[in-house]
């Protein structure tokens, strides 16, 4: 390459992804979805599978993600993306299958479809957004909901002898058999986002070469539920979530 060809201006513009389309978002401000949907577009159309990538959405914040990243998508009921997704990925093999689903969707009502899913060893890929609340419904407690955490269903903070303790689905789910890429990521900075996005791919990547299924978790935040700003919940979750939810690796078979 010249040094012309790297100065062109064309090569040092971001550029939107192609698939993400111009329909503006619903999410609150400060939201981690929206950042994880570029991440999968840019991701897809990097490894040129636009034309054969199926994205399974829940119900939940995230249930209009159809609407927002232009491939195929198929509509779950509540917290059964996984079923959904295996049957798609045996039935179309060739293609990129993936769901997209947040704590309240696979770590409480699919945890069964998830962990099963997992352990089948199903050649897809689980995208989990974990922000410890149920946002869209009012920001009840979820199975991720930390000790002392209030939401509307525990005001006076989550309790282990009323209500247990909070589920750890990532590390659980990189102690079966059937996964073979189980990691936690955030998306609160560039540094993140970079990771996020290699996560993704790998995850992708290791679904398409038939190595089993892949659990790549963000910790992200929820202003709204959480009755924070943006900044503030960054910084709430950058003290509270990832003490609790540490990121990084926690299984990969290379």
């Amino acid at each position: 390459m010249t040094n012309q060809e790297i100065i062109q201006p064309e090569n040092l513009v971001y550029k939107k992804p192609k698939l993400l389309n111009d329909k503006p978002m619903h999410y609150c401000p400060g939201c981690s979805h929206s950042v994880v949907h570029k991440l999968i577009a840019e991701v897809i159309e990097e490894m040129g599978m636009e034309d054969k990538s199926v994205g399974i959405s829940p119900v939940g914040c995230a249930v209009f993600a159809y609407s927002y990243i232009d491939i195929d998508w198929i509509e779950a009921a509540h917290g059964r993306a996984p079923a959904i997704a295996c049957a798609a990925k045996r039935l179309w093999p060739e293609n990129l299958v993936f769901t997209y689903q947040g704590d309240g969707d696979l770590a409480c009502i699919g945890t069964a479809e998830s962990i099963h899913s997992l352990n089948r060893g199903d050649n897809i890929t689980i995208i989990f957004v974990n922000n410890a609340i149920y946002g869209m419904t009012g920001g009840q407690m979820a199975p991720t909901t930390l000790m002392g955490m209030k939401t509307v269903t525990c005001p006076y903070g989550r309790q282990a002898d009323l209500h247990g303790y909070p589920l750890k689905i990532t590390e659980i789910a990189a102690t079966l058999e059937g996964t073979c890429y189980v990691t936690r990521q955030a998306v609160n900075n560039v540094a993140y986002i970079r990771r996020a996005k290699a996560a993704i791919r790998k995850a992708f990547e290791y679904s398409m070469q038939g190595k089993g299924s892949s659990l790549v978790e963000i910790v992200g935040t929820c202003s709204s539920g959480w009755k924070k700003t943006p900044e503030e919940a960054n910084r709430w979750m950058e003290e509270n979530m990832f003490p609790f939810y540490k990121l990084g690796d926690l299984k990969d078979i290379k």
